[in-house]
């Protein structure tokens, strides 16, 4: 979408006239849904933190200055809005002291070049990994890796110390690779 038209879009948003903002919920939904389902496995509660995070982001629109990516000003909204919605769900989710996590070395073993096909399929089998971990690792690997929020911001966000936002990532981190070795292992056999 053209600048000139995001800010037409965005100021009739701003005057609530709900022929935008249909056309402006239309125009993200997809997008913000699968911001939303790298924090929420169930799509149904997704779904309905996408309803929330859209009221939230109306809400503020008017506050939106153009200076950045509106999309990636909406992807923290969204991230926001997801989290709290764990933090509802569950009294202290980001709190782990799981220890049964494997090291694995990091092996680098994806070839330059790689059809669309192979790299959707790899994408569609890691987010199915990273869907499967525990909240708390899911939240802070995906404000780390998808969000790029610091340690100490994630801290921030979900208060807990920096020292246990860099534990839950290294072991999010683990688990992916050892579901994703897992995973291929079963493929090739």
């Amino acid at each position: 979408m053209e600048t000139v038209e995001l800010k037409e879009l965005v100021a009739a948003c701003v005057r609530k006239e709900r022929k935008a903002q249909h056309m402006f919920f239309k125009t993200y939904y997809g997008k913000m849904l699968s911001v939303c389902l790298r924090y929420i496995k169930d799509r149904d509660s997704a779904q309905e933190v996408v309803q929330d995070g859209f009221i939230k982001v109306f809400d503020k629109l008017e506050l939106f200055d153009f200076r950045g990516s509106i999309e990636g000003w909406m992807r923290r909204i969204f991230s926001n809005t997801a989290i709290d919605a764990i933090r509802k769900a569950k009294r202290s989710p980001f709190l782990s002291d799981q220890d049964n996590d494997f090291k694995m070395p990091a092996e680098n073993t994806m070839e330059e070049r790689e059809s669309l096909e192979e790299l959707q399929v790899k994408y569609s089998v890691a987010l199915d990994c990273i869907n499967r971990l525990s909240p708390a690792y899911r939240t802070v690997f995906n404000l780390y890796v998808f969000e790029e929020y610091s340690h100490k911001e994630i801290a921030e966000i979900l208060g807990i110390s920096e020292g246990t936002s860099k534990s839950n990532l290294a072991k999010a981190r683990m688990n992916v690779q050892k579901m994703l070795e897992t995973t291929y292992k079963k493929i090739a056999q």
